[in-house]
């Protein structure tokens, strides 16, 4: 389907993707998938950003106004703290995630000074990069697998008002263990591989069950994400999309060892 100038009043897909380090924005392969993959979708009314870099209790939403981007990242040449993303603040969008997780008896915080992370604005700048249409994230109130998929699920009705909810993390996230000698095009180590291909088949199966139980069923899943929370927005995404859990790969490959893989739900 071809992007149009109008917001969709079609149901929106949700989507869970590797957002990467500032540098993969270098990469023109990358920055053309993800371009294309936003072409591919309906137009959405806003942006529900749910990214691996923050983490607050209770759910935290984040500014409905234009505040400046965090650039939560150090050591890095200057340009990369110079890149802008100034969208619309999406104070509507931010009502309705406040109703529908007061309905499910969650807490609801905010911080209207929190602009959006990389995590949130690097992958944005390349799938909507005039930044015209409203952005809200959100924290992550816990790693738990499934507190996080109730989360997403009390979200899902959001997808009928043309919202694109937007999981951002990383399909495997080991820093230590990355390829950073061999360069981004190197081979994957042994335990990435396997993860990403244990993922690839979990959710084209629609194995919902072991992608939440992933720290017993997945292969190296302690060495692919020694920390949970660059798998952790893939639960919320899952939870959005619990009556369509089989998910398409939009993007895949390596960069530096760790998987690309980028995932499409409904």
């Amino acid at each position: 389907m071809t992007q149009t100038d109008e917001f969709t009043d079609r149901r929106m897909p949700v989507v869970y993707l590797s957002h990467g380090a500032p540098p993969l924005a270098d990469d023109p392969l990358w920055t053309e998938e993800l371009a294309s993959w936003a072409q591919s979708m309906p137009r959405p009314s806003s942006v529900l950003m749910v990214s691996a870099h923050w983490e607050a209790e209770p759910v935290t939403l984040g500014a409905t106004t234009q505040v400046p981007l965090v650039y939560d990242f150090w050591g890095f040449p200057a340009h990369y703290y110079q890149v802008q993303y100034p969208a619309p603040g999406a104070p509507a969008l931010a009502a309705g995630v406040r109703k529908l997780l007061h309905a499910m008896d969650t807490g609801v915080a905010d911080d209207p000074e929190r602009g959006l992370d990389h995590g949130a604005y690097v992958p944005l700048v390349e799938m909507y990069p005039e930044a015209d249409i409203p952005v809200l994230q959100i924290s992550m109130p816990t790693l738990d697998p499934k507190s996080l998929f109730d989360v997403g699920a009390a979200l899902a009705p959001l997808r009928d008002q043309g919202v694109l909810i937007v999981g951002s993390g990383f399909a495997t996230h080991n820093l230590r263990a990355m390829n950073w000698h061999l360069g981004p095009d190197s081979d994957p180590p042994d335990w990435s591989a396997e993860f990403d291909h244990w993922l690839d088949e979990a959710v084209a199966n629609g194995d919902v069950d072991s992608v939440i139980d992933f720290e017993r069923k997945a292969p190296a899943a302690r060495i692919a994400h020694p920390r949970t929370e660059h798998f952790a927005p893939l639960f919320v995404a899952l939870g959005a999309a619990a009556a369509a859990p089989q998910g398409e790969t939009v993007v895949e490959g390596f960069w530096f060892g760790l998987s690309k893989r980028s995932l499409q739900f409904g």
